[in-house]
């Protein structure tokens, strides 16, 4: 399953959570935050841990769920680079519940 989903835009949660009860893979798309109060967090808490926003994302993603297979765009080999050691953060308990209570209206009603 392909979907646009992240921290800050989980409008479709309970597909992934379908997903994880089945056994298949959940591919998300667009895991920044989409709004502003996502943004300032992600920043606060890369800022925090000494990583980039886009790693704190995707670190959330892997964490998130067992069936998350992240596919983020590149425009660099530094970004890909960036992307890869992403994969291997462990994102503390405290930010990944702070990250996780942001819920933000379905990305259809901003």
């Amino acid at each position: 399953m392909q979907n646009r989903y992240g921290f800050a835009d989980r409008e479709w949660d309970f597909l992934l959570n379908h997903c994880e009860q089945n056994g298949i893979a959940f591919i998300p798309w667009a895991p920044l935050g989409q709004n502003r109060q996502g943004n300032e967090l992600l920043e606060k808490v890369a800022k925090e841990l000494g990583w980039t926003p886009f790693q704190v994302a995707l670190a959330w993603l892997l964490r998130r769920s067992s069936v998350v297979l992240p596919i983020p765009g590149t425009s660099s080999s530094d970004h890909a680079e960036e992307n890869i050691r992403a994969a291997g953060l462990r994102l503390p308990d405290a930010w990944f519940k702070e990250l996780s209570a942001v819920n933000p209206p379905p990305a259809v009603l901003r």
